[in-house]
């Protein structure tokens, strides 16, 4: 079919990664611009020599292209239908759709599900729509109206969290809200594999609860039993209650965040848990294991992205280095580590170089048990290595 969208011209040699089926394309292939695209617009990319390439949202930036579409198509709701009924159907198959022990979990995933630049988070009938391109935000009614079609009685309601991943200056004339449906209140209480969490989608962090660590919660159970266990930037103690559930011997929780905090207990008290065996540490986690006499016999270091960019990375990687040196410091002897990083411009190869490095400087003897990642509702294009973000290693440490 004929398109009326600005066109955008690879350089000669430039486009093998969309060949490729990778879905960004960067401002240094671009090599001309046919019209006046701004940011969000929708745009066609092609050969130098004009042949049709792809289809994406336009964005003045590193990232100039999000492509969404590789057949030359107007994206109308029906296309944007399609799209969601393949990542709900992704999610039926998994089990997730309608499963009473587990009622949240994420919708869409990125480019793991062919929409770049949109997330959504499902919560016991609740979706929160949250944005990082204009392009998506932009076409937000089409995609409500697609969620709603593939969800049915499911869905409640959509709230939209976009500002503060959104572009700045276009944040600035889109306000958070209701989307879609009606809902009391700005949180609920959600199940995980049975245990219950208080989830805030308004003032939460990320889209209110972090779900992309569900499997590696439930893993952490297989180590806590009888344990004395510590939960380093515990947010709102998803690990904690995880730990408690198993039977463990002592939980400390510690986040800088007094607000997190009171998350946890919260959370901590809900599933029954509340009494000696939690104790809760508003304190910056560097400072307290630089300073706790208590050594655990299972620990969990899951901080937040240390990097954002490519200019921010060697910090990073002296960033995880420091942690898990002092993390090592306090495992007892025969422990349990478990360490993560989120930050997608430290790919494995470094964090485990990062890790190794801890190693060697902490004089610890460690054994690699287990690489983990994020879980199966986060799932990563093969054509697109960057979404496997989520990197954690379970260490046992001598």
């Amino acid at each position: 079919m004929k398109l009326y969208y600005p066109k955008i011209y690879i350089k000669s040699g430039k486009e093998d990664a969309l060949l490729r089926k990778h879905p960004w394309v960067f401002s240094g292939a671009i090599g001309k611009i046919e019209g006046k695209p701004a940011d969000g617009d929708i745009v066609s990319v092609h050969r130098k020599d004009g042949d049709f390439l792809a289809i994406g949202h336009y964005h003045d930036g590193s990232i100039a292209v999000r492509v969404f579409s590789y057949e030359a198509i107007a994206p109308n709701a029906d296309f944007w239908k399609q799209k969601l009924e393949k990542a709900w159907k992704l999610r039926q198959t998994l089990g997730l759709a309608d499963n009473p022990n587990t009622n949240c979990f994420r919708i869409v995933h990125g480019e793991g599900d062919g929409l770049p630049g949109l997330i959504m988070d499902y919560y016991a009938g609740v979706v929160v729509f949250q944005a990082h391109s204009i392009g998506m935000h932009r076409c937000r009614t089409e995609i409500i109206e697609g969620l709603k079609a593939c969800l049915g009685e499911q869905l409640k309601a959509v709230y939209d969290k976009s500002q503060l991943t959104l572009p700045p200056i276009y944040a600035k004339t889109v306000q958070d809200g209701l989307a879609f449906g009606s809902i009391e209140g700005e949180h609920t209480i959600v199940k995980e594999n049975g245990l219950s969490f208080d989830v805030n989608w308004v003032t939460g962090q990320k889209t209110g609860f972090f779900l992309d660590q569900r499997d590696n919660r439930a893993l952490l159970g297989k180590f806590a039993h009888g344990k004395t266990v510590l939960n380093a930037f515990c947010y709102s103690g998803g690990f904690s209650v995880y730990a408690l559930e198993a039977g463990a011997k002592l939980v400390d929780s510690v986040d800088s965040s007094a607000k997190a905090m009171e998350l946890v207990d919260r959370n901590v008290e809900i599933n029954g848990f509340a009494g000696e065996k939690h104790r809760s540490h508003s304190q910056d986690v560097l400072k307290f294991l630089q300073n706790t006499d208590q050594l655990y016999e299972v620990m969990i270091l899951d901080p937040p992205a240390y990097a954002k960019s490519l200019d921010k990375r060697h910090a990073a990687i002296q960033g995880y280095k420091r942690l898990n040196i002092e993390g090592m410091k306090k495992v007892a002897p025969g422990g349990i580590l478990m360490t993560f990083s989120c930050s997608q411009v430290v790919d494995r190869q470094l964090f485990y170089g990062a890790i190794t490095a801890a190693a060697i400087e902490a004089g610890r003897n460690v054994r690699v048990l287990q690489h983990i990642s994020q879980p199966m509702d986060h799932p990563v294009s093969i054509f697109h290595p960057e979404g496997s973000y989520l990197k954690g290693l379970v260490l046992y440490v001598e």
